[in-house]
């Protein structure tokens, strides 16, 4: 056989920040590729919403209703849900943004960042690899951006956490590779998402954008997911440490 399972059937796939945007379409991907999800997010209603959906789709699905740096109660909520079952994927997409120019950051738009987009990334990651090293195997992925590439006027501390993101899937996957735990990256370009979506109503900044996108044109959420399920699938098995751009081109940019 020369074509690899895309499949993730009855695996058991955890989604951080799984109720909207982004979150939400990998979760739904992967109960369309055969995974049973544990969606984590802040709102008890909104992920009741994704709960049916991923059911809709024939997949069981759980919920953590939880603010992502709350670490230490989420390990134990996703333990009392998996019993002694292993976490086949886990996905750290929970994030925020405050736009904020870089000589008027507070400390405490400093700390939110930090601890929503990296801290907490880490930590999971450090819990998910634990479980998956008694397995010897297993797949972690990371949902930076290329905002963590390339410089642009997106919030430095944001930029500053999504790079992070990047160097910490090297050293993850440096460090667990003899585990077979694969440790990968995504770095979205411009998606509609409810971080991007008062942006995405200005037809100037709309427009700056395209000029700097090969494709010239906003992303779709389906053409994000297929690079997940690639990465969380046994067709991704050979890859670690690398950060896959979906991003219209926009990384290879040049004047």
């Amino acid at each position: 056989m020369y074509l690899p399972s895309f499949r993730l059937d009855d695996k058991l796939a955890v989604v951080t920040g799984g109720t909207k945007g982004i979150g939400r379409a990998i979760a739904l991907a992967f109960a369309e590729a055969g995974a049973d999800v544990i969606i984590i997010a802040r709102n008890e209603e909104q992920l009741l919403v994704v709960k049916k959906e991923v059911e809709g789709l024939g997949r069981k699905a759980f919920t953590i209703a939880r603010d992502i740096v709350e670490v230490d109660a989420i390990k134990e909520e996703v333990d009392a849900i998996r019993k002694d079952r292993p976490i086949d994927v886990w996905v750290n997409n929970a994030g925020m943004n405050i736009r904020s120019e870089a000589e008027k950051v507070t400390e405490m738009e400093w700390e939110q960042i930090i601890n929503t987009n990296l801290k907490s990334a880490f930590f999971l990651s450090q819990y998910a690899g634990s479980v998956m090293k008694k397995e010897k195997r297993g797949k972690i992925i990371n949902i930076s951006s290329v905002g963590g590439h390339v410089a642009l006027k997106t919030g430095v501390v944001y930029a500053m956490t999504k790079s992070a993101l990047i160097q910490m899937t090297k050293n993850l996957a440096l460090e667990w590779g003899e585990d077979q735990i694969n440790v990968n990256a995504i770095g979205p370009w411009y998606f509609p998402t409810s971080l991007t979506e008062r942006l995405l109503e200005d037809e100037d900044y709309v427009e700056a954008i395209l000029d700097r996108t090969p494709l010239n044109r906003i992303g779709e959420l389906k053409e994000l997911t297929g690079a997940a399920v690639f990465l969380a699938s046994e067709a991704g098995n050979y890859m670690t440490g690398q950060t896959l751009f979906v991003d219209g081109g926009m990384t290879i940019y040049g004047f």
